[in-house]
This record gives C-alpha cells, structure tokens and sequence, in this order.
C-alpha cells in the first residue's frame, strides 16, 4: 500500500480509537468465531463445511453414493408420476453405474447395474389402488312399512 493512503487509513484508525468506537464491541477478548483449531491441517475445510452445511452424502466417495442411492431407488421413484420418468430416472442411474465401471474412482465396492424393468413393475404394483373391502353381509330384512301405508282402508 502506497504511504499516502497508509497515513490516511492510519489517522482515520487513530480518529476512530479516540472517539472510542472501538470499546466495549461484543466479542471483543473472545476468539474469532468460526476458526476451528488453527494447528489442524484441515481447519479450513471443516470450516467450510460446517459454514455451508454441505451434506455429508456430498462427500462420500462415488461407490457408496450409488450404493446408497440404489438402496433409496424405491422412494424415489414413488414420487415420480409416469412410467417414462420412472424409465428415464434408472436409465440414467444406470449410465452412470456403467460410467464408474469403466474408470472406477475411490474405493473398489461392487456396484451392479439395475434392473429397469423390475423397478418399473414395483412402482406399477405400489402405485395399484388397493382393492375395496367388500361390505359386510347382513341378515336381508323385510322392508319397513311407512305409517301411511299401515293405516286401513276404509269400507
């Protein structure tokens, strides 16, 4: 910084500290809020985390996160409405279980290809309405007879 601006930016410090805007600030003798340990290589990612709230599944290695989101499959194509997107959403499932089979990255887990044709015939079977009960059977009666109908006729 040239040594014109440093005397500005210095004087208007000296100005602030003897006006007193610098007392009594909240936290002031506490430590910066946010900074982890300092001595911790990683303090910095754990910090970043932690401030965005990136979800753990985020950083699982590929093999796991397709792991689990074939374990989740069933859920997620509950919500979808047709049969194209239930087809297109494992299709696409599909290509990138084939993409990380053919150049794995991280840990060597067994990921196999799902089959698009059963997920579609359980989303079909858990989409069918369930049948309606049958109304209890009951003794027939005689229908009642209304009052006007009691009454006799008149000779």
């Amino acid at each position: 910084m040239p040594p014109q601006f440093r005397s500005v930016v210095d004087a208007q410090l000296r100005a602030a500290e003897a006006r007193g805007a610098f007392q009594n600030l909240p936290g002031s003798g506490k430590p910066i809020p946010g900074l982890l340990d300092p001595d911790d290589p990683e303090w910095w990612i754990k910090g970043f985390i932690k401030r965005e709230k990136v979800p753990a599944e985020a950083m699982l290695p590929p093999a796991l996160a397709l792991r689990r989101e074939i374990e989740r499959l069933p859920g997620t194509v509950a919500k979808l409405r047709s049969e194209r997107a239930v087809r297109d959403h494992v299709e696409d499932l599909n290509h990138r279980i084939r993409r990380w089979i053919q150049i794995p990255i991280g840990p060597q887990l067994p990921v196999q290809v799902v089959d698009v044709d059963a997920v579609v015939a359980a989303w079909t079977e858990a989409r069918r309405p369930a049948p309606a009960p049958e109304p209890p059977v009951t003794a027939a009666r005689a229908p009642r007879r209304r009052w006007w109908h009691r009454r006799r006729p008149v000779d």
